[in-house]
């Protein structure tokens, strides 16, 4: 895994692209600390920049940017592809006969580019990706993204200049990257944490979408815009539909059978690397299943790390511990104060370069940190949930949508509105103090936070709506930022979303296509970046994605209860007496935080004089959301955390 960038410039070159590329490549060091690399093509008006990480083939063979055999092809290059052992066998049985160098899977994509062309390579290639290839032959750059959006990608034009690379912390460099804030992506972000792609929080960047390929030409130099084509070689929802148009139809028993062997076969392909390996392990479901099977394929113990927390509310160090021991893991924890936490924020601008607010990118960063002290690998559960139904909303959405629904609408809005009139916190004390009294099925972590949430739903008209509301972290978020509107993205394009066969399986497929890539993955990958660790997630190979869409929804939500088929497989590796209990995950009471040690840092970034300055928010709408959070009242803190997130990114990039 590594990180790249670069440009391709209008008129005559300068003779500075050079060194304009290199400089643009070490501000993404992180993602590559091994070697740097950049070369100028096209007259020198295009440069290609790239940083190592080096994970196969440490030697100088696998160094970038690299030129194809022929030097039709100059590639810079993100990602690992698994089965590119296969593919080098593949080629000499089909007649092609490369002088290979060494053994990178860098140098195995240029001999397919060479034997089969980009876009028929693109099909045949397993893996996580990113890359920017130019091809000599007919002047084209192409820029193309992994399946599920593991690896990311950005690019533009500004100012005659077509930008591209891993992270917009490189754009930076450029001395003519002036960008304007996207209000439309800022209002997104405000709701739901993130930048929904194919925004990017600037108007003149987009992300490259999970699947796509773009190509690139300049046939005019005098032109200020290149001409850009963007095709799909992999969609999610087609994949999807086909799933659904041709299901498994093998027992529950067929079926974990079947996935056991097929993610035997994912891991076992995505343990090759000639530097240490290892995997994260928090004792759920899903990284204790890569665990358990990487440590049968490995036959030795696995190192494995996790994170715990002082506070037993949030800790799940016992259930992670519990598990390396059944398993026989080499096992490595870190317990987590609030000041571990904290003193990342100041850093979250830099680590994230665009607004990302999150608040499990914290924890993220440091079991990313304290992996990379032991091994240069590690393998993740990530992927698992959206596919095999594992979010507590799959649960319990569709169940509460069918009774909320009969219920006249008045009578649903003002039981919202009351249940939303008294903060999370106050829930939270009122259920701890009837603690004693209440039925064990009402003793459940963060009453006021699933209130909450209920609240918001309950004030919804359609089922669109209810699963926005689910999904969002304010309600209205047009109303805070000036001059902003909702921007069109899967999540409200039904055009966009596939056809499927329960309200269930369709908040899987949004989730899927939406907040796994621009949310978790990014959130993965900037994290553990950040730290020069490589990250590999199982679940996301596309056998396994495929595979998952082909199974019936009561394979994985089984009588409340989630990724049943899951459990199933796992079970074969561990007790289930180890794994059978409530998805915590990783939360952070930033809320708290905003009233007592960070309340300088936040009265600062949400001063009135600040706001007006800035001129991206309402002030008075801010102001009075923040004396409500102070005086205990309302259920403001994800929103504020949102906006000082985004105001911290403005201070360290753009003042």
């Amino acid at each position: 895994m590594c990180g790249f960038c670069g440009f391709w410039e209008s008129g005559t070159a300068d003779r500075s692209n050079y060194n304009i590329g290199l400089s643009m490549a070490d501000a993404i060091a992180s993602r590559g600390p091994d070697s740097t690399g950049a070369i100028t093509l096209d007259q020198d008006r295009l440069v290609l920049a790239h940083r190592r990480l080096s994970i196969i083939d440490t030697s100088d063979a696998g160094l970038q940017p690299m030129v194809s055999a022929s030097g039709r092809f100059k590639i810079v290059y993100n990602g690992e592809i698994y089965n590119h052992q296969a593919l080098r066998l593949a080629l000499s049985e089909e007649g092609a006969s490369p002088d290979w160098h060494g053994h990178s899977d860098t140098e195995t994509v240029l001999a397919c580019f060479e034997a089969l062309g980009v876009e028929a390579t693109l099909s045949r290639l397993e893996g996580m990706f990113a890359f920017a290839v130019w091809d000599r032959d007919i002047a084209c750059l192409t820029l193309a993204r992994d399946r599920m959006g593991e690896k990311p990608l950005y690019y533009g034009t500004i100012d005659g200049v077509f930008l591209f690379g891993s992270d917009l912390k490189a754009f930076e460099r450029h001395p003519r990257f002036d960008p304007n804030v996207d209000r439309d992506a800022l209002t997104a972000f405000i709701q739901r944490s993130y930048v929904p792609g194919p925004s990017s929080i600037y108007k003149e960047i987009k992300k490259l979408q999970p699947g796509h390929v773009i190509n690139v030409t300049w046939m005019n130099s005098d032109n200020a815009q290149p001409e850009i084509s963007n095709n799909t070689f992999w969609s999610l929802k087609d994949a999807i539909e086909r799933g659904r148009a041709a299901p498994y139809h093998g027992g529950r028993t067929d079926a974990a059978t079947d996935l056991d062997t097929l993610l035997t076969e994912v891991i076992s392909s995505q343990m090759i690397a000639d530097v240490p390996l290892g995997s994260f392990l928090s004792g759920g479901i899903d990284s204790s299943l890569v665990t358990a099977i990487m440590q049968k394929v490995g036959g030795k113990p696995v190192k494995t790390f996790s994170i715990g927390f002082d506070d037993p509310q949030f800790d799940e160090s016992a259930s992670a511990r519990s598990v390396a021991e059944h398993i026989g893991t080499d096992h490595v924890e870190l317990i987590v104060t609030p000041d571990h936490l904290m003193n990342i924020v100041p850093l979250l601008p830099d680590i994230y370069s665009e607004p990302f607010a999150d608040s499990s990118q914290m924890p993220t960063f440091l079991v990313s940190e304290l992996a990379r002290r032991h091994v240069t690998v590690a393998l993740t559960g990530d992927g698992a949930d959206e596919i095999f139904g594992g979010y507590n909303r799959y649960l319990a959405a569709g169940k509460i949508w069918k009774h909320t629904s009969k219920v006249p609408t008045p009578i649903r809005r003002a039981l919202g509105h009351y249940a939303l009139a008294v903060s999370r916190a106050n829930w939270d004390r009122l259920f701890n103090s009837l603690a004693p009294v209440l039925p064990p099925r009402l003793r459940v972590r963060m009453p006021g936070e699933k209130i909450h949430k209920i609240g918001r739903l309950l004030k919804q008209r359609t089922r669109q709506k209810y699963y926005e509301s689910l999904i969002s972290m304010v309600d209205n978020s047009q109303a805070l930022v000036i001059g902003g509107e909702m921007p069109l993205t899967i999540v409200n394009d039904a055009a966009a979303q596939p056809e499927t066969d329960s309200f269930e399986h369709w908040m899987m497929a949004v989730d899927a296509l939406t907040y796994l890539p621009d949310d978790i993955c990014a959130k993965v990958d900037r994290a553990s970046m950040a730290n020069s660790l490589e990250t590999r997630a199982p679940f996301l190979d596309r056998r396994i994605v495929e595979f998952a869409w082909r199974l019936p929804l009561d394979y994985k939500i089984v009588n409340g209860r989630s990724k049943q088929i899951l459990r199933d497989v796992l079970s074969n590796y561990v007790p289930r007496s180890l794994f059978e209990r409530p998805k915590m995950g990783f939360g952070v009471p930033f809320g708290h935080w905003l009233r007592g040690p960070m309340r300088d840092w936040a009265e600062h970034l949400l001063s009135e004089e600040r706001l007006k300055e800035d001129g991206f928010f309402d002030p008075d709408a801010i102001r009075a959301a923040w004396a409500a959070h102070l005086a205990g009242k309302g259920s403001n803190e994800y929103m504020l955390w949102n906006v000082l997130v985004f105001n911290a990114w403005l201070d360290r990039w753009h003042k």
